[in-house]
């Protein structure tokens, strides 16, 4: 079983970076596959990224694409999320997920309480 926290989020300015952070406690983390998800009010939830739990491949929503990076460090048992040119449409709580793969949220067993993201123009 792995707990999750997320950080990071805020207030920022459009076309300005945020990088979130998940910190994960229990055991094994880099046996789990890690993603990002995001819901904005009166939306459902969206696959952001994910990846692999050797750090070797990820997957990026069109949405994010080329802005947005996932990476993680196993030594320290960290998931981050560097997020570039922010548009007002990212925001939204984000959520880390632990233990899945793909772009469905069924799809992860672990997730983080969120960190609110608000990107003003």
């Amino acid at each position: 079983q792995v707990q999750l926290a997320e950080s990071g989020g805020g207030l920022v300015q459009a076309g300005n970076s945020l990088r979130l952070s998940c910190a994960a406690s229990g055991r094994n983390f880099n046996n789990y596959n890690m993603g990002w998800f995001r819901q904005a009010p009166g939306k459902e939830r969206e696959f952001v990224a994910t990846i692999n739990n050797s750090g070797g491949s990820t997957v990026y929503a069109d949405s994010v694409k080329g802005r947005f990076t996932i990476s993680r460090d196993n030594t320290k048992s960290m998931l981050y999320l560097q997020m570039n040119s922010l548009k007002p449409e990212d925001t939204a709580v984000f959520y880390c997920a632990a233990g899945g793969w793909g772009t469905e949220s069924f799809r992860y067993r672990y997730w983080g309480q969120g960190t609110q993201v608000t990107v003003s123009s």
